[in-house]
């Protein structure tokens, strides 16, 4: 007999994430805080109700890229190319000063006598600290009106940078436990990526150029389907051929039709409406899914606390002064810095890297679970506070 228990989870899911949502926006803060706080409630940390299964994991994957793809398409591509150099040396800082503080940290606090790779698991844990989920920051910009300004342009920027420094520096701390890893392959590998999608990029502009001079009322839904095939198309590419983030590759697709105003507008109109009627509510309630508190010890939950600060700050520092280095504002900077603040699933993502080589420990996934889940709870809020009434912001 089949198994439609997923259907109750889904009806779950998107019930609790739309009350916790309307709550949320009850009491001035973003719906997409209500949506996370659904996940943590319904996961195995509070209630224990719903599990992340196959279902889950394969709509989720889909959330997140319709939901960069959406931010491509609505990306400003003349204050993108304005704020390009910007966003490399935001990104930078925010690699490198995450990168020390997070290694300091951990050779601080941990005792690595007769550990011949002490100082490695001290690096990999500030590499973890580098990634960026931008997901979380988009969804609260959009809903604040403020994505396409010169804050949410160089954010978004800047964590497309960031995905492809932290590929650099988990490839480089990775080759030193695994002789099959070849950093120059890699690098190799993200410079294809770039040609790769310059030159499909201009024949699938050129086509969908075409499909915007056309544009009637018979061609819309041919029109939308056709972009979202493209995103899932570069998506799939990006992570399979060349070891980029999946999420990169739809952004990527989006900014190569945000230029199209018949086309971007309708394609965005109908992806929204889809993400919000069920993948987005499940890409959100999965980071609450994900975690489980119940493993942390006293010891480990003062280094948590410490490591949570640590990432706070240390993004909000680093990206916060490359802002400042290309003539930012202080409150631009602060925004600039807030936004990256969020790790998400990227994080885990690294974290389950380390793991596999042996570089992290289990009893070091609950610090860096509630460090994901705090930094993605705080991130819309503290947005919300600095971003909330500087409309000249934007």
């Amino acid at each position: 007999m089949e198994n439609y228990s997923f259907l109750l989870v889904l009806a779950i899911i998107l019930l609790s994430t739309k009350v916790l949502g309307l709550i949320s926006g009850k009491v001035n803060m973003p719906q997409v805080v209500g949506a996370l706080v659904a996940g943590l409630v319904l996961g195995p940390s509070v209630l224990n109700l719903v599990t992340e299964d196959s279902v889950i994991t394969v709509l989720s994957e889909i959330g997140v890229i319709m939901l960069m793809f959406s931010a491509g398409l609505e990306t400003d591509l003349q204050e993108l190319k304005k704020t390009g150099v910007a966003s490399f040396v935001i990104a930078l800082a925010g690699v490198i000063v995450p990168l020390i503080g997070g290694a300091a940290l951990y050779l601080i606090w941990f005792n690595g006598e007769g550990d011949p790779q002490h100082f490695l698991k001290a690096i990999f844990v500030g590499v973890i600290l580098t990634a960026t989920s931008v997901s979380i920051t988009v969804e609260t910009l959009r809903e604040m009106g403020k994505l396409q300004g010169k804050v949410g342009v160089a954010i978004l920027g800047a964590a497309v940078i960031d995905d492809i420094l932290g590929i650099i520096a988990l490839t480089i701390v990775s080759s030193f436990t695994d002789p099959d890893v070849q950093i120059a392959s890699v690098l190799l590998k993200i410079v294809l990526f770039f040609v790769f999608i310059a030159v499909v990029g201009f024949f699938v502009y050129k086509y969908f150029q075409h499909l915007n001079r056309v544009f009637n009322e018979k061609m819309h839904r041919r029109v939308a389907i056709y972009g979202l095939a493209f995103c899932f198309l570069l998506s799939y590419c990006s992570e399979t051929f060349f070891g980029v983030a999946d999420i990169t590759g739809a952004y990527f697709a989006g900014l190569l039709l945000c230029n199209l105003p018949n086309v971007r507008n309708y394609v965005s109109r109908k992806i929204d409406i889809s993400a919000y009627m069920l993948f987005s509510p499940v890409f959100f309630a999965s980071v609450g899914l994900k975690t489980d508190l119940s493993g942390l010890t006293v010891n480990l939950l003062i280094f948590a606390l410490l490591l949570l600060v640590i990432a706070i700050v240390s993004k909000i520092i680093g990206c916060g002064l490359g802002a400042k280095m290309f003539h930012f504002t202080n409150h631009e900077a602060l925004s600039v810095g807030v936004g990256m603040v969020s790790r998400g699933e990227v994080a885990l993502i690294v974290a389950q890297k380390g793991a596999a080589s042996g570089l992290v420990s289990d009893s070091l996934f609950g610090p860096v679970i509630l460090v994901v889940i705090v930094t993605t709870l705080i991130t819309p809020v503290l947005l919300k506070i600095i971003m909330g009434d500087k409309k000249t912001t934007a």
